[in-house]
């Protein structure tokens, strides 16, 4: 039965303190964190629970999913975070004081008695990060040294998660994406042919050794761990001078060179080779809008840096109880192929249960019959958990 649903623009506020802006605007610079999501609510159906979107730096209710799921009668809420569709100075653990505004106005407002955190995409490391952090607090401060008490934000636990053709964490991610071949982060023209996956002259061609993935992976790593350095150089040189410069932009070039991407054989699954969510790979590794491409200091360390995000998957997922819904879109070509099991096997909860949408690509394009075997495996799923009215 496919319900009828109105669209309810909604505005979260609460108020904080900064040093400095780091948004456009008013969502940040008046002392008030100002947020704008979307409510989908299926006419002429009450529910006791809300499923919660939200991801880092994209807004979701354009999406197919969380419509689909508001047609199959849902409450569904897509929460925008202060940095909605630009990520350059993203916070993660500022997104998550975010996500905990959403759910308590969930709640003490519209009274709803249980939240549902849906993990999407890269919203799926922000779930469990929020998650951990609702259940066992440890974070007092962001990855920068700046203060940032999420164990004293009183964070609402959501009652279950579903992680739904996601990643590890974007940091985790990037280390597997970046292109190992650049020298000079100054000049991206400067490169070493012999990781260079994008150089027809390159003397390694798919289907790849195993040596040189091994060799590709230390490499890119490598260089992930060189920028990280310069980050943190760069930081603390600021604080030093004690002057009106508290932080930098910059730009990392030539972020989309996974090996996979042209190798099928590689983590095989159904995904369509020589092409990533970006399109034509190599075009999306030059591309502006390419994975980390423009950053603030702070925000690389919280975001992009495998060693001090917060935002660590795996690592996360092993403070999570409550039940845990891993979906894998078997045809993805956003979310690497092993990330969702790595969830699965990584969090504590006795209650998790792991699923397959075999052919689903990330976006589903093209496949509604696909689109609808995710949701009913998903509403199956939540009313096993007394999630449904």
């Amino acid at each position: 039965m496919s319900h009828e649903v109105a669209p309810e623009w909604v505005h979260v506020q609460y108020p904080e303190r900064a040093g400095f802006t780091e948004v456009y605007g008013f969502a940040g610079s008046q002392g008030m964190v100002n947020l704008e999501g979307v409510r989908f609510v299926p006419r002429g159906r009450p529910s006791k629970t809300l499923a919660v979107y939200m991801h880092p730096a994209s807004t979701l209710q354009l999406l197919p999913v969380p419509r689909a799921m508001a047609q199959a009668g849902v409450h569904v809420l897509c929460a925008g975070s202060r940095f909605m569709r630009n990520d350059t100075a993203l916070v993660m653990e500022k997104v998550v004081l975010d996500l905990g505004a959403y759910i308590r106005h969930a709640q003490e407002a519209w009274g709803y008695e249980k939240i549902l955190l849906c993990g999407w995409s890269g919203g799926g490391s922000l779930a469990l990060l929020y998650q951990a952090q609702a259940e066992r607090p440890t974070i007092t401060a962001t990855p920068a040294g700046d203060p940032l008490d999420l164990a004293g934000a009183r964070l609402i636990p959501a009652d279950a998660l579903i992680f739904q053709a996601a990643h590890l964490s974007r940091a985790l991610m990037l280390a597997e994406w970046i292109d190992p071949s650049v020298i000079d982060e100054d000049d991206p023209d400067r490169r070493d042919r012999e990781l260079d996956i994008y150089d027809p002259a390159c003397p390694h061609q798919p289907p790849y050794a195993p040596e040189f993935v091994a060799r590709y992976r230390a490499a890119q790593l490598a260089r992930v761990r060189r920028r990280t350095a310069w980050v943190k150089e760069t930081l603390e040189r600021l604080k030093r001078a004690g002057g009106a410069e508290l932080e930098r932009g910059f730009v990392t070039h030539r972020t989309m060179a996974d090996p996979r991407f042209l190798d099928p054989a590689l983590d095989a699954n159904d995904r369509r080779p020589r092409w990533c969510y970006l399109g034509e790979p190599a075009t999306a590794n030059t591309g502006p809008v390419g994975i980390a491409r423009f950053s603030t200091l702070r925000a690389w360390l919280s975001q992009w840096s495998p060693d001090d995000s917060n935002a660590h998957g795996p690592r996360c997922a092993r403070s999570v109880t409550r039940p845990l819904l891993a979906v894998e879109n078997s045809a993805a070509d956003a979310g690497p192929p092993p990330h969702t099991g790595i969830i699965f096997e990584s969090a504590a909860s006795r209650d998790k249960e792991m699923r397959t949408i075999r052919g689903a690509t990330h976006y589903y394009q093209g496949q509604p019959e696909l689109l609808r075997e995710a949701v009913a495996l998903c509403l199956d799923w939540m009313g096993r958990h007394d999630l449904i009215d």
